[in-house]
Order: structure tokens, then C-alpha cells, then sequence
């Protein structure tokens, strides 16, 4: 081979790197998408239409305001026992008779008659009404009330439930977006070295070794691509369901992941202390086992009731014998006054079984009160964990992002090897892949964090 020719050849590969991009990796991250530009899909959906809706359609909170509503409508006297009843009662007999009578005395003739009709027809109305039973209308009534609050508190409960899960699960789907985002950005990437790999394998300064790495490395970020889509679809039809609609519905989202860095434990104790609706829930329920244990004790008082009533009878008697026809009214009334004695030791049980049920509720009451402090102080700890994350991976990504830069450069002069540059690559989708569980992480500890304090609902704005 001439000289001309080995001058030529070894001044060809610098000729081709000099028409390599000098920012490769900038062209690739400024290519790729961001959550303002990123192509979706489907109306704008906000945070607050997705929990809107969320609300007004969950099947759960139609459920618990129907019994609220029926707990609404218990509460009343009347189903207490303070108002009396009234009943209007009305009956009528009569029948079709035929008879053929003869007598001892043979003095009267015979008698013999057909379709004779008979009818005794009553009217009344009566008043019932319980004078005293040992004050178990008072406690059933407030019962009552406390049963209302319950059903109050525990809709309150399932709605704020509802909005974390829906908060979570529509910051679910952005982490799955910006997760898409940094994979394409890998993939892009990978682009620029297997076109570097082909340029420089065609030339012959590199092996054919390199370029079928760098093939197989740009498929394998694609397949994590690929992977990413689905993730990606999967957390949508997790918020379509919730938001009671078809799974597959579109839509697209524009916010990103901003966890709130000031939430202090104190107010949020506080908060759950005097807000939770379940623990709420807990004190109502002990109250409504005190009111049985006064409902149980009031049964060895006496019980007297009144009834009062007025009724009218009239009659038609055919058949000629006694009364022909008559006509009866009168005003009655009875007052009854029963004293329990002995009823074979049961009444005795269910006051035992009413003090015992006391001790659950209390205890149930001074567990669940503990469980959520438990909760919440967990829940805390994640929440200010995430954040340390958070500012730490922030950093590591922007050091990750700047060792690629360099890492290609390297690689492209052939300073470096492609297995040195995939690590570099693979820090890289890593460290910005735990900045994005880091802010989801920390915003689904927020999220948590007001929902058990009962403040979800102000700080989103319902």
C-alpha cells in the first residue's frame, strides 16, 4: 500500500470524529421531552377535577352517605319512645243463617226461617303510651345521636380516603410520565453512541465488538422503554377506576412532583387528636357501649305504660232473638305497671355483658388511638427521610448528567471502552430514577401525613 494511502486512512477516523457532534449528549437531552412538552393523549386532567369526580361518583362514599341518611332519619322521639301510638281499628262479622226451631212447651208454634243475617261491626281508636321505662328512652335518643355521628364521621372518613388515594395515584401516574421521560432520554443516548459505534466500526477504528454492544444495549433501553409505556398505562387505568370511569380513558397531565418541606409533627398530632375521623369514630363507639350499659340497667325498673281508647259497636240481629239491633260506645282505658323480679339470671347477664363490651370499647378506643399516633409518627419519619433523599439525589443527578457528558467524550476519542461508558450510562438512568422515587416518595408521605391529621381536604382546597 502506498504512504498516500496509510496517510489517508489514518487521518480519515479523526476527520469522522471532528464531524461528531461535540455536545452529543446535550443534543440528546435537549431532544428529549419534558412534562410541558411531552405528547399525550386526552383532555387536560388537574388534581382537583380528578378528585372532584372521585368524590362524586365513588360507589364507597354513596354507601356511607346513604346510611348516614338513614341514621338521620332514626334520629328522631318517636323512635326513642318519647312520642305514643295511635291505631284505628275496625272489624265487622256477620253471616247468613238458616234455622228451624221447635219448643217443649208445644205452646209456640214452630219457627222456620232462611237467609237470615246477622253482623256485629266495631270501631275504636286506641292511644298507647309508655309513661315510664326507666329513663331507656333517654339513653336510646342520645344512642341515636351518637349512631348519627358515627355515620357522619366515618362518610367523612371513606371521602378523605378517597382523596388520598386519588392524589396519590394521579402523582402515581406523573412519576410513570417523568420515569418515561428519563427513559427516553437513556435510549437517546444510547442513539448517539451506536451511531458513533457504526461510523467508527465502518472506518475500522473500532471493533465490531463495540458496535454490537452498543446494538444491544440501545435494544435493551428500548425493551425498558417499552416496559415504561406499560407502567405508564397501568397507573392510568388505576386512576380511571378510581375516578369511576372506563379504564382505558385518555388523558393527559402537565404537573409535576413538588413535596411541601415544612409539615412539622406537633400540628399534625394535634390535628389527629382532635380531628381524625377515625379515631372520632372510636369515642363515639365507647359512648354509644356506655348508653347500652344504661339501656340494660334500666330494665330492673318498673315499666308502666297507659293506653287509652275510644270504640264504637253496633249490631243487626235478624233472626229475632235478644237483641234485634243495638248500638254501644264507650271510652276505655288501662294502666299497666310491671316490676322485674327474676327472670332466670339474664338480665344480670346482659348488664355483665354490657360492662365487658364497656372494657372493649375503651380499649379499642386507646388502640386505635395509638395505631394512628403510630402511623403517623412512621409516616413522619419517611416523610423527612424522602426529603433528605430528595436533596441528595438532586445532586447526584446533576453529577450523574455531567459524568455522562464527560464519560461520551472520553469514549468518543477512544479513551475509555464501551463497558466503561454503559456503567457511567447505568449511573446515570439510575441516580435520576431515584430523584423521582424520591419526590414521589416524599409527596405520597405527604399525602398520607394530611390525610391521617384530617387536613387533606383544606390543604387540596375541597
Amino acid at each position: 500500500m502506498k504512504l498516500s494511502s496509510w496517510i489517508l486512512l489514518s487521518f480519515l477516523p479523526l476527520s469522522v470524529l471532528a464531524q461528531q457532534p461535540k455536545n452529543a449528549i446535550q443534543r440528546a437531552q435537549q431532544r428529549t421531552f419534558t412534562m410541558a412538552t411531552l405528547p399525550q393523549p386526552g383532555e387536560l386532567l388537574t388534581l382537583q377535577q380528578a378528585i372532584s369526580q372521585a368524590v362524586e361518583k365513588n360507589y364507597q362514599v354513596h354507601i356511607n352517605r346513604s346510611l348516614e341518611e338513614i341514621a338521620r332519619n332514626n334520629y328522631t322521639k318517636g323512635n326513642a319512645g318519647y312520642l305514643p301510638s295511635l291505631t284505628f281499628n275496625a272489624n265487622s262479622n256477620g253471616g247468613l243463617q238458616n234455622f228451624r226451631q221447635t219448643f217443649i212447651d208445644n205452646i209456640r208454634p214452630p219457627q222456620e226461617a232462611r237467609g237470615i243475617f246477622n253482623r256485629t261491626s266495631n270501631l275504636g281508636v286506641n292511644v298507647n303510651y309508655t309513661i315510664f321505662n326507666g329513663y331507656a328512652r333517654r339513653s336510646l335518643y342520645a344512642q341515636l345521636k351518637q349512631l348519627l355521628q358515627i355515620s357522619t364521621v366515618n362518610t367523612r372518613a371513606n371521602v378523605e380516603a378517597t382523596v388520598a388515594s386519588v392524589a396519590t395515584s394521579y402523582y402515581d401516574v406523573v412519576r410513570q410520565l417523568q420515569r418515561l421521560i428519563a427513559f427516553s432520554q437513556a435510549l437517546d443516548i444510547s442513539r448517539e453512541r451506536l451511531e458513533l459505534a457504526r461510523a467508527n466500526y465502518d472506518v475500522g477504528t473500532r471493533s465490531k465488538v463495540d458496535f454490537l454492544s452498543a446494538q444491544v444495549d440501545y435494544n435493551t433501553d428500548s425493551a425498558a422503554l417499552l416496559s415504561q409505556e406499560q407502567a405508564l398505562r397501568n397507573a392510568k387505568i388505576i386512576l380511571n377506576t378510581l375516578l369511576i370511569r372506563e379504564p382505558q380513558t385518555e388523558f393527559s397531565l402537565r404537573d409535576s412532583i413538588i413535596a411541601r418541606p415544612d409539615l412539622q409533627l406537633a400540628p399534625l398530632q394535634q390535628s389527629l387528636t382532635q380531628n381524625n375521623p377515625q379515631l372520632a369514630a372510636a369515642v363515639l363507639n365507647r359512648t354509644v357501649v356506655d348508653l347500652n350499659l344504661q339501656l340494660a340497667n334500666a330494665q330492673q325498673l318498673p315499666l308502666v305504660t297507659a293506653q287509652t281508647g275510644y270504640n264504637y259497636q253496633f249490631q243487626d240481629n235478624q233472626g229475632g232473638f235478644g237483641v234485634a239491633t243495638g248500638r254501644t260506645s264507650a271510652l276505655t282505658y288501662n294502666i299497666v305497671a310491671a316490676i322485674p323480679i327474676f327472670n332466670g339470671y339474664n338480665l344480670k347477664r346482659q348488664i355483665q355483658n354490657a360492662r365487658v363490651n364497656n372494657i372493649i370499647a375503651q380499649d379499642q378506643e386507646l388502640n386505635q388511638r395509638l395505631q394512628l399516633q403510630s402511623a403517623l409518627s412512621q409516616t413522619y419519619q419517611a416523610y423527612q427521610n424522602n426529603l433528605q433523599l430528595l436533596n441528595l439525589e438532586v445532586l447526584n443527578n446533576q453529577l450523574a448528567n455531567q459524568n455522562v457528558e464527560i464519560a461520551y467524550d472520553r469514549y468518543r476519542i477512544g479513551n475509555s471502552t464501551f463497558v466503561e461508558f454503559r456503567d457511567v450510562q447505568r449511573n446515570a438512568i439510575n441516580a435520576q430514577t431515584r430523584l423521582i422515587e424520591a419526590e414521589y416518595n416524599a409527596k405520597a408521605a405527604e399525602i398520607e401525613l394530611l390525610r391521617l391529621s384530617s387536613t387533606i381536604t383544606q390543604e387540596l382546597g375541597l
